[in-house]
């Protein structure tokens, strides 16, 4: 009787037994199903991570914020480093963080607004241009007056403005000017250069017109200087004192004192001595001058040193 009854309670117990693995295994059926499911919700997502240092990191995950993503990997920001997008941002949508040294990156446009980018350029316009320039003429002064203390100028031919085409590339910026080139250029109008003569004033003096030139009345003076014997050093002293008293101009006249001529003779009759043209004939002038200088000083060197000394000879 004892040996039935054990062998039931055997029985019951294995009953038992078996009806906990079932009940576990069921739960253990149920948890991982759940787990399952919530394995399935979280979306894996391939990351590009590229390092300051240039290495390149691609990971899976199931994060979109970039810190966390960072944390995940075991990789740290240091101080200098900038993170793109910023650390606590959400992952764009290039899938991609960039750790760089230093200030973050302006020049990535893939985080701006179309808005942003037209903003952040000035923009440059480029035009080409045609104009019509004005080529200036020149003045050509010609000297026929051989050397004439008094001179006049007389225009003989008017100058006149050439014209050319020019084309330029020109840029603007902001609607400013900042560069000009120059691509072509064509002459339509060729410059009339203006030519002006110096020529021997014709004076008129109290006796009539004075003619000829300083070169001419020097000439004549120096081969007369020459027929009194005198040197070359004498000629130098009488061209420097007549410069200093008329300037070698027959018609030369101090309305004060009266004196005339080259000589500057005082009064201007005594050279009637020489002449009757005294008044204007230069030969006539240096004639008397020349005769007066012997007569009181000897030479013209010495009637120079004179006229230095007292301020007239």
């Amino acid at each position: 009787m004892r040996k039935r009854i054990s062998k039931q309670n055997k029985q019951e117990k294995a009953t038992i037994s078996l009806k906990k693995i079932f009940i576990i295994t069921i739960i253990f059926l149920i948890l991982a199903g759940m787990m399952s499911v919530m394995a399935t919700s979280q979306k894996l997502t391939s990351v590009k991570i590229l390092l300051s240092s240039g290495y390149e990191m691609d990971v899976m995950t199931t994060s979109t914020k970039i810190s966390d993503i960072l944390a995940e990997n075991h990789i740290v920001v240091l101080d200098d480093e900038t993170v793109t997008p910023n650390i606590d941002e959400e992952l764009s949508d290039n899938k991609t963080i960039t750790i760089t040294k230093g200030a973050k990156q302006t020049d990535d446009t893939s985080y701006m607004t179309a808005e942003e980018i037209l903003a952040s350029y000035t923009q440059i316009v480029e035009k080409v241009v045609t104009e019509e320039v004005e080529i200036p003429f020149e003045t050509i002064t010609k000297d026929v007056s051989n050397g004439s203390y008094a001179t006049q100028n007389r225009v003989v031919q008017s100058g006149s403005n050439g014209l050319k085409r020019v084309t330029y590339k020109i840029r603007y910026q902001s609607g400013t000017e900042i560069e000009k080139t120059e691509i072509s250029s064509e002459v339509i109008k060729e410059p009339v250069d203006k030519i002006v003569e110096v020529r021997t004033k014709q004076v008129t003096s109290r006796g009539g017109i004075v003619t000829g030139s300083v070169a001419e009345y020097q000439a004549y003076a120096e081969k007369r200087c020459f027929d009194y014997g005198w040197s070359d050093a004498d000629f130098q002293a009488l061209v420097k004192l007549w410069n200093k008293e008329s300037g070698w101009n027959p018609a030369a006249h101090n309305s004060s004192s009266g004196a005339h001529g080259i000589p500057q003779a005082l009064p201007a009759s005594k050279m009637a001595s020489a002449g009757s043209d005294y008044l204007t004939n230069y030969k006539t002038q240096i004639n008397w001058g020349l005769n007066y200088i012997k007569s009181r000083y000897g030479s013209p060197s010495a009637a120079w040193n004179h006229s230095c000394k007292k301020g007239w000879y």
